[in-house]
């Protein structure tokens, strides 16, 4: 449930980094009132901290389970 709520987070961040770079455009500050805002910084914290529970998923094995009939 975390990896997902995290990927997703990881996800906003990389779109929101698309628009910087794209249109020099932060959409995160635009929404959450500038980059110094508390909101903001919250969120540019989320978004780096599941940044940091991501690279665990690059270190993780798999379990496939084999279902057979």
């Amino acid at each position: 449930m975390f990896d997902k709520f995290a990927l997703s987070l990881i996800i906003v961040g990389a779109l929101n980094w698309l628009l910087i770079g794209l249109f020099s455009f932060d959409l995160v500050a635009f929404i959450f009132g500038g980059q110094g805002a508390m909101l903001s910084r919250i969120i540019f914290a989320l978004v780096g901290i599941a940044g940091l529970w991501c690279i665990s998923l690059l270190f993780r094995r798999r379990h496939n389970t084999v279902v057979t009939q």
